[in-house]
């Protein structure tokens, strides 16, 4: 578990082709406003920080739950432990909340969206969205995490979802249409190891 080097994080946001306005100013916000920050991955030094989350997807669709505190639909996700990288935040955070083995793509981990939006306390959340892949298993998050997750095809995920989200879910849905072939074969691969367990 390695803290992901503020370069690194620079180069991979500044690579992002924006699906909408919304994505365009968030990337222009954290490329401009990392640099500035003393601790970016702390959520207990200063209001503004980076979190992780993911955009699961697999043969059922995506995962949305409902956030405990905000009362809205949006993807898992959450803070970075310390000396934790950006992606295995993503997957832990990813995991917790759905109970699901979750997996980056076979080529690895894959920034997929970029999101500057307000958190709870006051705090701004630079949100790096990584794509993860899921078995077709229902939900099953532990009794400390929300119990609303769900599977949704992409449609009903759009018109659930906190309408920030849309971008997200579009990228998302593109992402597994283009990649399904080798992605449904890793995703089978997941769901036929979890069911010999």
């Amino acid at each position: 578990m390695t803290e992901t080097p503020i370069g690194d994080v620079l180069k991979l946001v500044g690579a992002l082709e924006p699906i909408d306005d919304r994505e365009a100013a968030s990337i222009a916000i954290v490329l401009a406003g990392i640099p500035d920050l003393a601790a970016p991955f702390s959520e207990s030094s200063q209001p503004t920080h980076v979190t992780a989350s993911a955009l699961v997807v697999g043969v059922r669709g995506t995962i949305l739950h409902r956030h405990r505190k905000l009362g809205i639909w949006v993807q898992p996700g959450g803070h970075i432990d310390d000396g934790e990288s950006v992606a295995n935040a993503a997957l832990r955070e990813a995991q917790e909340e759905t109970g699901l083995s979750l997996s980056h793509p076979p080529a690895g981990p894959l920034l997929a969206h970029v999101d500057v939006h307000p958190g709870p306390n006051g705090h701004t959340h630079y949100d790096l969205r990584y794509l993860l892949l899921a078995p077709d298993d229902d939900p099953a998050p532990g009794a400390d995490e929300s119990q609303e997750v769900l599977w949704l095809d992409f449609d009903a995920a759009r018109a659930l979802g906190e309408p920030s989200l849309r971008g997200a879910l579009d990228k998302a849905e593109a992402l597994w249409i283009n990649h399904s072939a080798a992605w449904r074969e890793k995703v089978e691969a997941m769901s036929n190891e979890e069911h010999s367990k």
